[in-house]
Order: structure tokens, then sequence, then C-alpha cells
């Protein structure tokens, strides 16, 4: 059932045209003009139809129409990360941004001497680094700020959630069930009891979802640590190693290991309330979007 469903995607785009609506709408309205139009409608109709049917399953006009829907949906992709970014960037604490700023400033680094070793004479050292490895540099960027923001949000649910008052609510919830017989028959026995019991799986479950968050808080820092320390190695292997491809191996490695990382920050959406990490990554080695960090 897909390929009909694409060609018709064609076939909409393709009537659609502006250029083919107007040279339409004109036979259509020649042919009523023209006192014939019981001959010429169905003329102009047919043509329409050869038209449409043709263009729309033609590969070129398929390979630009698609291309046409990607361009949108990177353009929506940016839209959403910069978006997201922005949020970010208001709500992190100052203890954070400077620890992003600084990392920030270690890809900087990392990029430049790449870029100075492929060719030290450029007068623009972006020239100088394959776009693919300056992506996969934004992107472990892009996972660390989201790291340091889930961070911040799970760190936000624990302070505003007792878990000596969940603990103390279900020490008296089960003590007061305990003071309702079990096997007394009334109606209203029954009742409270079954509050009761309610009310303290509620309070079990609330128990389990901040210890929960409290493992997420403390392997989210894990994760922080070790992509920080990754992107320090990758700077200090750079200054050593003095081999721009073994930079770029090196950076697709780091960012090739992160996928576990990107799993469990997807996880953990409900806390943060971001969007998934594959929308569109922003530039962040040379931002557009990124002002007055300090």
């Amino acid at each position: 059932m897909s390929a009909p469903v694409s060609l018709t995607k064609y076939f909409k785009t393709a009537l659609l045209n502006r250029w083919n609506l107007l040279a339409t709408f004109g036979g259509l309205g020649v042919a009523l003009l023209s006192g014939f139009p019981e001959v010429l409608l169905p003329l102009v109709l047919a043509a329409e139809i050869a038209y449409v049917a043709f263009r729309g399953a033609h590969p070129k006009f398929q390979a630009y129409v698609d291309a046409q829907e990607a361009a949108r949906q990177r353009k929506v992709g940016s839209e959403t990360s910069a978006q997201t970014l922005q949020k970010i960037m208001q709500v992190l604490p100052k203890a954070s941004l400077t620890r992003f700023e600084q990392l920030r400033s270690r890809c900087l680094e990392l990029r430049q001497i790449a870029g100075e070793l492929k060719q030290s004479d450029a007068a623009d050292p972006r020239n100088t680094f394959d776009s693919f490895q300056l992506q996969g540099l934004d992107k472990l960027l892009w996972i660390f700020l989201r790291l340091l923001f889930t961070q911040f949000a799970l760190a936000k649910f624990l302070e505003r959630t007792s878990l000596e008052r969940i603990q103390m609510d279900i020490q008296d919830t089960e003590k007061r069930l305990s003071q309702v017989p079990a096997n007394d028959p009334s109606s209203h026995s029954q009742k409270v009891r079954h509050t009761l019991e309610d009310n303290l799986t509620t309070c079990k479950e609330r128990l389990a979802n901040h210890q929960k968050a409290q493992e997420n808080h403390e392997l989210v820092g894990l994760e922080i640590e070790r992509l920080e320390n990754k992107i320090r190695t990758l700077a200090e292997l750079a200054v050593n190693r003095q081999e721009p491809d073994f930079i770029s191996g090196q950076v697709d490695q780091v960012a090739g290991s992160m996928l576990e990382t990107e799993k469990t920050m997807n996880e953990l959406q409900f806390a943060t309330g971001l969007a998934p990490l594959d929308e569109e990554i922003p530039e962040l080695v040379f931002p557009k979007q990124i002002n007055n960090i300090s």
C-alpha cells in the first residue's frame, strides 16, 4: 500500500502546482467561452489527467518533491532545536552554563588544531575541518548540554519531593490500615479499608518514583562526567598526535559511543519535557544562537 500512497503525493503536488492550475483553469475558461464546450472540455480534462500522470510519475519530479519535503522537515527540526536550545540556556544555572562553555572551548580548540594541521595558512579555519566532524562535535556538545538540563530537571524534582514525608505517609497509612479489621463485613469498614489500601499503593508508587529519579540523577551525573572526559581527551590527543585523520576518527568514534546515552535521555523526557534527541542538531561549536553566556 505504500507505493500508491507515495505516488498520490507526487500526483497531488503536480496537480496543485500554480502554473498547472493557471493553465487548467485558463483552458476550462476558453472551452466554456468557445461555443463548443462539449468538445473542448473533455479534451482539456484529458490533457490535465495526462499531464498529472506523466509529471507525477517522472523520477526527476519525484526527486524534486522529496527534496522539498526534506527541506521543510529540516527547517521544522531546526526551529524545534533552536527553541529547545533557548529554553535550556534560559533556565540552566550559571554553574552549568559555565561548565558547558568550558567544554565548548575545548571543542573549538580541537577543531582549530585539526584545521591548522590540515592547512596552516587557511584564512578561515572552518574550511579545514570536515563538516561531518564538525557536526560530530556539535552533536557531542548538544548531548552534553541536554544532559546538564536533565540533571537540573531531576534535581528540581528531588528538591520538591520529600523522601521523608513519603516514608512517613506510608507508615501512617499502614498503621491506620492495621486498625481496620480485615474480616469486618460492614460496608463502612470495607470502604475505609479499600480507600486506605489504594492510598498505600499510591504512596509506594511515589516512593518508587522518587528512588528511580534519584538513580537517574546519579546516572546522568556519571554520563556528564564521562562525556566531559572524552571530549577533554580528544583535545589532549589532538595536541599530542598532530594527525588530522586521527582527530577526525576519534570524533566519529566518541559520537558513535553515545547511543546508550541518547537512549537514556529519550527515556527521561517525562522529567525534562524536551523533544527526542533525533531532532536537528543546532550549531554549537560556532554558535549562531548562543549569546551572553557568562
